[in-house]
């Protein structure tokens, strides 16, 4: 990235499940939700979306090789999308197994994302 425009910043959890996806998503979401960015065209070259360039990068406690990264890439809905996968978050006791929320230990999950836009 050339030029770095803007970060942001979020966390997201899986309680019961275990899923790294469902994690980063709601981590993707947490730092996206809040924003808006209406000037971001004319600070872009040629003022196009086009030219825009969105690195996520999701910091994963275990299972990194589990993340759908096609599921996590189509959030974000302009721009080149890449995504940095780095060891971080956090693996902790949910303090309960449940069977039925496909449980395949007491861990919840927590991810954290930050998501740089420029060109």
């Amino acid at each position: 990235m050339q030029q770095l425009l803007f970060i942001e910043t979020g966390a997201g959890l899986d309680v019961h499940g275990q899923d790294v996806t469902v994690a980063a998503k709601r981590a993707v979401e947490d730092a996206v939700h809040y924003n808006s960015m209406p000037g971001i065209a004319k600070m872009l070259p040629k003022q196009n979306l086009d030219h825009m360039k969105v690195n996520v990068k999701l910091a994963i406690p275990a299972d990194k090789e589990k993340l759908d990264q096609d599921t996590i890439k189509s959030m974000i809905p302009y721009g080149k999308v890449t995504i940095e996968v780095v060891d971080g978050g956090m693996a902790t006791t949910s303090g309960i197994f449940l069977e039925e929320q496909k449980d395949k230990s007491d861990l919840m999950y927590i991810v954290n994302a930050v998501i740089e836009v420029g060109y």
